[in-house]
């Protein structure tokens, strides 16, 4: 195994960057953070020395390289639990600080031994010994190319005509190749890793429009140690959206079998036996063109495709990222400028705000850094103020860049096209939960819920959004309000330009691309005529009654606000609104808000889901407006106040369809209202990340149609009454995380329809013996040392499956 299938020197460069977060936003770390930050500098340079000399070590060394891998690879993980670990849980928080040190630790004795010093010692001496074996190689080489430069393919047709394809894309010569520095490389060493260590198969590069597949890609083709692997026996084919399969296959096929003009291509599977050989194939857009192109079974072939979906296996497919800051930077300067940094005299901070926006994709770096060559800096000004708006800097931005990035939608259906659009009613920068995103696509779209995940996850897949990793994802019976997507800004831009076509009016979507202190002006000159707009977002500071005017939204069926501030008068146009049905108020300020004027619910007859994040919950009273078709609530954040639990208020009669209530992070959430067990409609009920919740109602036997209960993390929760045993149609209990339970009630038995249980980092003693009476049970997730208590009821209850998590706060992991 050679130093380069070693990848400490890029596992230690994604350890710093989690470091350095770690360092800016953990103050609890930080000073375990700065000192690995300064032991993995001080190391890097010799890694890089001894990741990329190309030889081959002894198998000690290699081991002695490997325990450092280890040691980061390791390091990896625990940084992204610190950065995903909850304020509250001080528990964690001291474990995993101990974790740290311990880490520190070990980094540090392997850097006082001489370890390294041989090693590089050795690599030395190897390298001396294989540049004369190198040298003969690529006269070998030399040959190999004229001979195949004169070879016949397919139909009668030269290899040249194989390049014609090639040669009328847009190549990227050495020059533009610097100018994406360590982002490129660290992708090749990635895309080599793969091809190397399996014999054959199919490999994907996937990535976003413009973010430098093909250039990765064409690098990988002309390396020099991917040449020698595959003996220089390449072929490089660009596919495209309307591709000439049979050409292509005929290309293929005589690549592969080395058949002379005239021999048929199979329509069916047919094995070869060769040497190895790599095929890549640039821009392939479907799954079927690709099954189409890869059909022959070749021992030793090896298929790379570089595509805007991810049409191969996750772990055979590498996802191309944008590129870092510095990277971004001196790209965009060498289009501008014509050198990689700014020139003397120039306004440093405008060259850096226009090429932040750009968000670190390559293709918009080069096309908006071009259209600013030669100009003066008010031009600039200009230019940064409309992609601020999501419009095109100019012209050429626009029919360069964004109608390349455009081409990625046209194999999308009208409604996955839709989904994405609305991708643009989100402010940029920002996570936009999952479960907004889904109701909303539900009730604009007439779609299920099940139809809206597959939307998202075929967006995922076309690198249009990104889905954060979760291991709930997809589970029958996950919670997404805590679930999140994020947009690269570029995509956010285009969603916009598509949506911003035609007068302002006339407009599907009614969208503010950014944070602003009033509303557009453009919208305050139209409204004397009514807006058509579906979705209308807005996006603003504080707002009072003078800071609206009269508009008129007959169609609007989604009102999204978004907002920063302690208080926040609400828009009385609302009042207009008799389609709304979707109604997102979020507060990204640093305190919950004060909303005035709730009486304008009054006439939201058709309103369906609510969310409000940040925000005080107003308080109910018999006066209080029933949200008659009200399915949904989500509470984020909030200060509940006393808003369920006022006496002689009957929370049923204002929401009397009410089949999914939502607490989250609400931190003056003591004890749970009786009065939410009026709600006889409640079909899920997720009272979670409350941490001063210390009881539940003893009356919970009245939600007879509760299927889905979720009380996790709650810390000061130190029992479930028994009267959760008598909800019929139970099926899900999550209480993961409550530290204080000890035991489940003890009939639980009782529950006949109850599938899964999570009880996750719960300090349980035993089980009640009841439990062998959940027939329905299929799925337990608990703790390792407590797995043995379901023992027994998994011999009676067939197909039961006990899930033993990993504890979170094992040390165990830094003494492998």
């Amino acid at each position: 195994m050679a130093v380069t299938d070693f990848f400490a020197g890029e596992i230690a460069t994604e350890l710093l960057k989690q470091l350095f977060l770690i360092s800016a936003k953990a103050w609890k770390y930080k000073s375990t953070a700065d000192k690995l930050i300064a032991l993995i500098e001080d190391i890097q340079p010799t890694i890089k020395e001894i990741q990329y000399s190309g030889v081959e070590l002894p198998a000690h060394r290699q081991a002695q390289i490997g325990m450092l891998f280890d040691t980061f690879e390791k390091g990896k993980k625990l940084t992204e639990k610190v950065l995903s670990a909850r304020r509250w849980n001080m528990f964690r928080q001291l474990t995993l600080a101990r974790k740290m040190e311990k880490l520190e630790k070990t980094i540090t004795n392997f850097l006082k031994a001489p370890i390294l010093a041989h090693i590089l010692a050795d690599v030395h001496r190897l390298r001396a010994d294989s540049e004369e074996r190198l040298d003969r190689v690529d006269r070998s080489l030399e040959r190999v190319i004229q001979q195949v430069g004169s070879m016949k393919i397919g139909g009668g047709g030269m290899i040249r005509e194989a390049m014609k394809r090639a040669e009328a894309m847009e190549i990227e010569t050495n020059d533009d190749l610097e100018k994406f520095g360590v982002g490129l490389e660290l992708g090749k060493i990635k895309v080599k890793k793969m091809i190397f260590e399996a014999q054959g198969g199919v490999f994907g590069i996937s990535g976003m429009g413009g973010v430098g597949k093909t250039t990765l890609a064409r690098e990988l083709e002309r390396d020099h140690e991917v040449r020698c692997h595959f003996e220089n026996r390449i072929l490089f084919l660009t596919v495209s959206q309307s591709p000439l399969l049979e050409e292509l296959r005929e290309h293929i096929w005589g690549f592969l079998s080395g058949c002379e003009a005239g021999n048929p291509v199979p329509d069916c599977s047919f094995q070869f036996e060769g040497t190895r050989k790599l095929v890549i194939l640039d821009d392939v857009w479907t799954t079927q063109a690709l099954d189409r192109l890869t059909s022959f079974k070749f021992p030793g072939c090896t298929t790379l495709v570089v595509s805007r979906s991810k049409l191969t296996e996750p772990k055979f497919t590498y996802d191309v990222e944008v590129l870092s800051e510095d990277e971004a930077i001196s790209l965009f300067c060498l289009c501008a400028f014509g050198q990689k940094s700014v020139p003397p005299g120039f306004c440093n901070d405008l060259v850096k705000q226009v090429a932040n926006e750009c968000k670190g994709l390559p293709l918009a770096l080069k096309v908006t850094g071009a259209s600013l060559n030669d100009k003066p800096e008010k031009y600039w000004e200009g230019v940064l103020q409309r992609l601020s708006r999501g419009e095109p800097a100019d012209d050429s931005h626009e029919s360069r860049l964004l109608h390349q990035m455009e081409a990625s939608l046209e194999n999308l259906d009208q409604t996955t096209k839709d989904c994405f659009l609305d991708l643009g009613a989100f402010p940029e920068d920002r996570k936009i939960p999952l479960d907004v995103l889904i109701n909303m696509w539900i009730e604009l779209h007439d779609i299920d819920e099940g139809n809206a995940f597959a939307i998202l996850v075929d967006l995922s897949h076309k690198n249009l959004l990104t889905l954060g990793k979760d291991p709930r994802l997809g589970s029958l019976y996950a919670s997404h309000y805590d679930i999140f997507v994020t947009q690269h800004d570029v995509l956010r831009d285009l969603a916009l330009h598509i949506s911003n076509v035609g007068k302002v009016n006339r407009r599907k979507r009614l969208l503010m691309p950014k944070r602003e202190l009033e509303l557009p002006r453009e919208w305050e000159r139209n409204n004397d005529e009514h807006y058509i707009a579906q979705i209308v977002s807005i996006h603003t500071g504080e707002m009072n009654e003078m800071d609206w005017f009269d508009m008129e939204f007959p169609k609007a069926e989604i009102l999204i606000l978004n907002f920063s501030s302690d208080k926040y008068v609400l828009p009385p146009f609302i009042t207009k609104m008799s389609r709304l049905r979707v109604l997102v108020i979020i507060n990204n300020g640093m305190s919950p808000a004060v909303l005035h004027d709730f009486s304008i619910f009054a006439n939201l007859s058709k309103l369906r889901s609510l969310w409000l994040e940040r925000v005080h919950v107003p308080e109910l009273s018999n006066s209080t407006t029933p949200l008659k078709n009200l399915h949904k609530m989500s509470l984020i954040l909030c200060k509940i106040n006393k808003s369920f639990d006022q006496t002689g208020v009957d929370v049923a009669d204002i929401f009397p369809k009410l089949g999914d209530l939502t607490i989250d992070h609400c931190d003056d959430l003591v004890a749970l209202p009786s009065s939410i067990c009026g709600l006889t409609s409640l079909s899920c009920l997720s009272i979670t990340n409350c941490p001063r919740l210390g009881e539940l109602p003893k009356n919970l036997s009245k939600l007879q149609a509760l299927e889905i209960l979720r009380l996790y993390a709650c810390p000061e929760l130190k029992t479930l009454p028994g009267e959760i045993c008598e909800l019929p149609g139970l099926k899900y209990l999550d209480i993961s995380q409550c530290v204080s339970l000890s035991c489940l009630p003890e009939e639980i038995g009782k529950l006949k329809k109850l599938e899964k249980i999570d009880m996750r980092e719960c300090c349980f003693s035993g089980r009640p013996s009841s439990a062998v009476s959940l027939k329905s049970l299929r799925h337990v997730i608990c703790d390792t040392d407590v797995a043995f208590m379901w023992d027994e009821v998994k011999k009676v209850v067939p197909g039961l499956k006990i899930e033993a998590a990993e504890k979170c706060f094992s040390l165990d992991w830094l003494d492998e």
